[in-house]
């Protein structure tokens, strides 16, 4: 997928590989991604569980001075890669890294123990120009997506990468709501695909209601 010269691709469950005109890569919470992938600039983690810090996975990507961000719970496990540079955030973080600024968002379960709110793991705004990519972490639709809203407006062409699958996150019809309030200029589902949990289908449900409350959604194909 393309957005006004930035390339996003999906390398499945959470995954995603962002790469900018310059050829500037950021990967966000890589697992089990193909040795294709090639090395990243910028490295995001939204939070401590096996399927999004896979330190397997970040080994094979990372290359001298990469930058990897991270919650305060994950600093153990990054240390054990050599010649890399780890950034710690909060909620509440905004930070610049090269050309680009990341703001550190809340995400979080309602009424379920996966993801508790008290951990203070999260999601990312990343900022480039005018475009912005909302990458939601697991969360549900809590009451602080609201505020991101905004984004979408302005000429800025808004991304959301939402969780769909279900059981630990939003399911696809909690996803479409949470798509309705954003309001993007695109909704991709993730969080399925990869037998940790969801399906294509869980995807496919997502886009559908997506598209019958208005909401631009495309479905990526896994690179």
């Amino acid at each position: 997928m393309d957005v006004d010269g930035i390339k996003i691709e999906f390398l499945g469950h959470d995954g995603f590989l962002i790469e900018c005109k310059d050829g500037m890569r950021i990967i966000i919470d890589p697992y089990n991604v193909s040795d294709s992938v090639g090395k990243a600039d910028f490295i995001l983690i939204t939070h401590s569980h096996y399927d999004h810090c896979s330190i397997k996975d970040i080994g094979k990507l990372v290359k001298e001075e990469t930058v990897i961000v991270v919650p305060a719970d994950v600093q153990s496990k990054i240390t054990k890669i050599e010649k890399v540079h780890m950034e710690v955030v909060e909620i509440g973080d905004e930070i610049e890294l090269g050309k680009f600024k990341i703001e550190v968002v809340p995400a979080y379960n309602i009424g379920k123990d996966f993801h508790p709110k008290s951990e203070g793991w999260f999601g990312y705004l990343i900022k480039m120009r005018n475009v912005i990519i909302y990458h939601a972490g697991d969360s549900d639709n809590t009451p602080e997506m609201k505020s991101l809203s905004g984004y979408g407006k302005h000429g800025n062409k808004f991304i959301a990468l939402l969780p769909v699958s279900g059981k630990y996150v939003m399911d696809a019809v909690e996803a479409a709501e949470a798509a309705k309030m954003l309001n993007p200029s695109m909704a991709i589902p993730m969080h399925y695909g990869s037998g940790v949990v969801g399906t294509i289908e869980d995807a496919k449900e997502f886009v559908e209601l997506c598209k019958q409350k208005g909401i631009n959604a495309e479905i990526l194909e896994r690179i």
